[in-house]
């Protein structure tokens, strides 16, 4: 019992340290989440401790770059859970299509999966050119492959089964080209986005949004940062516009639940309510 009162009080000074030294705020996660990345982390750089992973971290600052790797996740594909998509491509289009101009924000893009995405439903839905994507994460590496939209050749036959069943109207391999055992997704999808860095743990809102998308990056957050970027997306958004959660996320328990109404219950998307 002991050892794990040790480890936890030495896991949240390694959390206040990276906060302290590079800035990056991870003391509002899910401990539980935290300390399981973190051990794998551990056994990886071969610390005994986290106050021996802290030592490390704090004068190697190189290892900070891979520790980050561990601490942010990094897992998605285009289309995922083609019917959230399928929806906004039903049901939230025909609403932006009466603006003349929009912003949509990607929070939590990782690598770019979802980005790629809205880039391309857009562009079939003719919304492209009257739209400015923000695809934002804490993660400089992710950013840095999200921005290139290389990726292993061999995860385009789920990519190309999810646009299909988003309602995709035209062939997947429109969008990109083959070689070397990647597949590099046309420049032209990058036109009109911003790639930054953004923690919804410490920044503020940047622009005036129409949707938000921000999926399955709330579950690894406790409820007092929950409730501080869900008050970032309502702060955001336009009134009467849009914000995607994750199929595991809900508004239900949030301090902010009252600025929202549920649009689609079943594929999480909820429409801001009230005056801005």
């Amino acid at each position: 019992m002991l050892d794990n009162r040790n480890d936890d009080m030495e896991l949240k000074l390694l959390l206040e340290a990276l906060f302290q030294k590079y800035h990056y705020d991870f003391r509002g996660y899910s401990m539980a989440s935290v300390k399981r990345r973190l051990s794998l982390a551990r056994e990886k750089f071969g610390c005994r401790s986290y106050s021996q992973l802290q030592d490390r971290v704090l004068h190697e600052p190189a290892i900070f770059t891979e520790l980050l790797s561990y601490l942010t996740v990094q897992v998605s594909e285009l289309f995922r859970d083609p019917q959230y998509f399928k929806t906004i491509r039903e049901r939230v289009v025909p609403h932006l299509r009466t603006y003349p101009s929009l912003k949509i924000w990607v929070a939590g893009c990782s690598t770019g999966e979802e980005l790629y995405s809205f880039a391309i439903l857009f562009r079939e839905e003719g919304l492209e050119d009257r739209t400015m994507f923000y695809a934002t994460d804490i993660n400089t590496e992710a950013l840095r492959k999200a921005e290139s939209g290389v990726y292993d050749l061999d995860r385009i036959q789920l990519f190309t089964a999810n646009h299909q069943k988003s309602g995709g109207k035209s062939s997947l391999s429109d969008y990109y080209t083959a070689a070397y055992g990647h597949a590099t997704f046309d420049k032209s999808l990058r036109r009109r986005v911003v790639f930054s860095d953004h923690s919804l743990a410490s920044d503020a809102v940047f622009a005036e949004m129409h949707l938000i998308s921000c999926r399955n990056v709330l579950i690894y957050f406790d409820r007092e940062l929950q409730d501080r970027a869900i008050g970032l997306f309502s702060d955001s958004l336009i009134r009467k516009w849009f914000l995607g959660l994750g199929s595991k996320e809900s508004l239900r328990f949030s301090a902010n639940a009252d600025d929202f109404s549920e649009f689609s219950r079943e594929e999480r998307l909820y429409q801001k309510k009230g005056s801005k």
